[in-house]
């Protein structure tokens, strides 16, 4: 996640003088996008293996008169 925290420090820094563009390399947004790909890549895959969990929950009463 080292591609993704430094654009946004570049973005906070150039917010902070009023800059309109933020410019990227070629090379630091391919490793920008891969990053964000592999993100989303271990988000779907843990979307997809959530096992819905059965709790079997069993009341008693006692003795009721």
């Amino acid at each position: 996640m080292i591609q993704l925290k430094n654009f946004i420090e570049k973005v906070s820094f150039l917010e902070g003088k009023r800059s309109k563009d933020v410019v990227l390399s070629i090379s630091d947004a391919r490793l920008l996008r891969d990053e964000i790909s592999k993100l989303l890549i271990e988000l779907n895959e843990l979307k997809n293996s959530k096992r819905e969990e059965v709790v079997k929950v069993q009341i008693s009463g006692g003795t009721f008169k």
